[in-house]
């Protein structure tokens, strides 16, 4: 049986409805099965990776359950035309899970199902659990999804179409293997945030959110600012001063350390708040518990500075202040981890790749 997209989308809007409830349950007494399976899930994730912690990973399913909204849903797909193929038009999808940030795959998993497809999810030895708790929900909702949805540990043999997401290092070993294949293929990305000295102290406080969210280690996380000629760091840093509790977590304790030792050690200047480490240096990518910035004196040097890095940069994060520099696309700080439905990672248009891999597949 192929179901068609109008029912596809039905089912992620129940798992939505779901979602809600599993995020807002005292308990999971009074859960079904699968979101008793889900809600455990949650809670035991820092037992299975440390670096999800409870609160950020009820933050990722938060963001996912606002992109299941129904007008969210409705306003995302009404620019494709979406037309329900026969099954021998329709491609097993395999998607290379990350697991940098918790159930990263998601927005991967819900366009391969919308679309009809077979979603083959090879799964991150970080993040095993979250997804197939969802998928088990999905499940529950339309039980004929239990041939749509398969997860492996494995190495995946036999697919038609393939999403990988990686390192930089790992995506060239995933154009190597999977380049005869119609793919999408991922590389280490960054977000990076523009400072005028002009933003309200809600606007850098909301930008902790964007540097701290998940400890720093997704690609929409700011990595990098970019500052103005004899910026004051002072309010910047008192703003970030509610993150300060993320020392006590000991994995990025020890990476603070670490880097402070090292900064130390070699007499590199930078500004310390007690958990995060400010260094002027022109890398976008910055190591866990240090934010790079760099200096600019007008608008066309930052202009040149995202051009030239666009094929790096996830995420660019701005204030209202920055108007006069004509941006393409900016968020407002506080916005870098609450992307929709249609902000794709690398700026490739999943959605539309799998709508046309009834033409294209092997």
């Amino acid at each position: 049986m192929i179901l068609s997209i109008e029912r596809n989308k039905e089912v992620y809007i129940e798992a939505g409805n779901k979602l809600e409830i599993i995020l807002t349950a005292k308990g999971d007494s009074n859960l079904s099965n699968s979101e008793k399976l889900l809600y455990q899930s949650i809670f035991n994730s820092p037992s299975q990776n440390p670096w999800f912690t409870v609160d950020f990973v009820k933050e990722a399913f938060w963001g996912i359950r606002r992109m299941l909204l129904p007008d969210v849903l409705e306003q995302w797909l009404k620019s494709y035309k979406i037309i329900n193929h026969p099954s021998d038009c329709l491609s097993k999808v395999l998607v290379v899970m990350a697991g940098n940030i918790p159930f990263v795959g998601f927005h991967d998993m819900l366009c391969v199902l919308l679309t009809g497809h077979t979603f083959l999810g090879k799964l991150s030895s970080q993040d095993k659990h979250l997804p197939a708790a969802f998928g088990e929900l999905l499940i529950e909702i339309e039980p004929t999804f239990r041939k749509k949805i398969i997860f492996y540990d494995e190495p995946v043999k036999f697919f038609d179409a393939v999403i990988a997401t990686g390192s930089n290092n790992s995506a060239r070993y995933f154009d190597y293997y999977f380049g005869k294949y119609p793919h999408i293929i991922r590389q280490n990305r960054n977000s990076v945030a523009i400072l005028t000295g002009k933003e309200t102290d809600k606007e850098l406080a909301d930008l902790g959110k964007d540097i701290f969210l998940y400890f720093g280690m997704g690609c929409r996380n700011v990595a990098k600012l970019l500052v103005p000629q004899g910026y004051d760091f002072t309010n910047l840093l008192d703003a970030f001063q509610p993150w300060e509790w993320i020392k006590d977590h000991s994995k990025y304790a020890n990476n603070y350390d670490y880097q402070k030792a090292v900064y130390l050690v070699n007499g590199v200047n930078h500004f310390d708040n007690g958990f995060v480490l400010l260094s002027e240096n022109q890398a976008l990518s910055s190591p866990l518990a240090v934010l790079n910035y760099e200096y600019y004196e007008n608008v066309d040097q930052i202009k040149e500075y995202l051009n030239f890095n666009r094929n790096s940069i996830q995420c660019v994060v701005a204030s209202g202040s920055v108007n006069n520099l004509e941006l393409d696309y900016y968020v407002l700080p506080g916005e870098s981890q609450n992307p929709g439905p249609g902000d794709y990672a690398d700026g490739v248009d999943t959605l539309e790749f799998l709508l046309n891999l009834k033409s294209t597949k092997r």
